[in-house]
C-alpha cells in the first residue's frame, strides 16, 4: 500500500533556527505537529539568554578630560614644583612663610645639612607624584646615615630615600620603603651619583566628621620604574619608634622633602591633582 503524502510543517524559532516537522496526515503526531506550528508562529522564540541591547551597557558623560605629555613627559595639567629654576613653590618646613634654606645648584635642588625640611607652599589629597633625586657618589656614613632623605606625604607619611645600592640596613628602611611600615617589593636602587626616579600615587587618609579614621592612606610607587608598593595601606604616620595612630587633620597638607643631613639634589618635580569617583 502506498504511504500517504506527507506534510512538513515548518516553524520558524529565532532569526537563525527553524523547526521542520514531517508527518503523516491526521496521525496523532500529525496533530500535535499543528499544534507546535501554531504556537512556534504565534508566540516566536527568543534568544536564550535575554541580554540587553548594546546601548543599556554604554556611558558618554561625563567625558574624561584632555591631558597630553610634554616632551620631558610632564602632563599637561601638572603641577609643576620644580623645574630647575627656582624655589618659588617651596617654603622653609621649619619656618613656614619663610624662603628656605636649600639651594639651586646648576638645574638641581640640593638640600643643606642642618637646615630643616623643605615642604610646599601648596596643600594637597590625592595626588600623582614624580620626583628626581641623586644621592652624592661619594657617600659617608652607614646604615640610616647613608643618603638619607624622605619624600613626606603630607607632612607626616614618609616615603624613604636611602643609598640602598649594594648596602644593606632593615628592610623597611631601605630604599622606597614606606618607612618602618611597609619593605618594598623590590630593591631597585642604583649607584649613588645616578640620577633615580619616584612615580607615586598617594590617596590621603579620610576621617569621619567626629575625627575617627574612615579610611587608611594608600600608597603605589615605581622605583626606577620598577613597582614597590602596590596600593599598600598605612597603620599611621611615621614615626621612628613605634606607630602613633591616625589623628585627623585636613583633606590637604603640604607635601615634605625631608633633610636629614645629608646633601642629595632633586629635580623635575612635579604633582597631579586626582579627582578619583566617589568610592559606594
Amino acid at each position: 500500500m502506498p504511504l500517504p503524502p506527507r506534510a512538513i510543517a515548518t516553524a520558524s524559532c529565532s532569526s537563525t533556527t527553524r523547526i521542520r516537522v514531517a508527518l503523516f496526515p491526521g496521525s496523532p503526531m500529525w496533530r500535535a505537529g499543528a499544534a507546535l506550528l501554531f504556537a512556534t508562529t504565534t508566540l516566536p522564540l527568543r534568544a536564550a539568554d535575554n541580554r540587553p541591547a548594546p546601548e543599556a551597557t554604554e556611558i558618554w558623560t561625563p567625558v574624561p578630560p584632555v591631558v597630553q605629555t610634554t616632551e620631558k613627559g610632564i602632563p599637561s595639567d601638572a603641577i609643576v614644583l620644580f623645574d630647575g629654576q627656582n624655589l618659588s613653590a617651596w617654603e622653609s618646613a621649619k619656618n613656614p612663610g619663610q624662603p628656605p634654606a636649600w639651594r639651586v645648584d646648576e638645574g638641581r635642588l640640593v638640600s643643606v645639612p642642618k637646615s630643616g625640611n623643605l615642604r610646599t607652599k601648596a596643600a594637597f589629597g590625592d595626588i600623582q607624584l614624580h620626583l628626581e633625586y641623586q644621592i652624592p657618589a661619594t657617600v659617608a656614613g652607614d646604615g640610616q646615615g647613608r643618603g638619607n632623605s624622605g619624600v613626606m606625604f603630607m607632612g607626616r607619611y614618609e616615603l624613604q630615600i636611602l643609598d640602598s645600592y649594594e648596602h644593606t640596613t632593615y628592610v623597611n628602611g631601605q630604599a622606597a620603603s614606606i618607612y618602618k611600615q611597609h619593605a618594598p617589593l623590590a630593591n631597585a636602587s642604583r649607584r649613588p651619583g645616578e640620577w633615580q626616579s619616584y612615580d607615586a600615587i598617594w590617596l590621603a587618609p579620610r576621617f569621619r566628621p567626629d575625627g575617627t579614621l574612615a579610611s587608611p592612606a594608600r600608597l603605589t610607587v615605581f622605583h626606577n620604574g620598577v613597582l614597590v608598593h602596590h596600593d599598600v595601606a598605612l597603620a599611621g604616620p611615621t614615626a621612628f619608634r613605634g606607630t602613633p595612630p591616625y589623628r585627623a587633620h585636613p583633606a590637604q597638607l603640604p607635601l615634605e622633602l625631608q633633610e636629614h643631613n645629608n646633601a642629595l639634589a632633586f629635580r623635575n618635580i612635579w604633582v597631579r591633582e586626582l579627582r578619583l569617583p566617589a568610592q559606594p
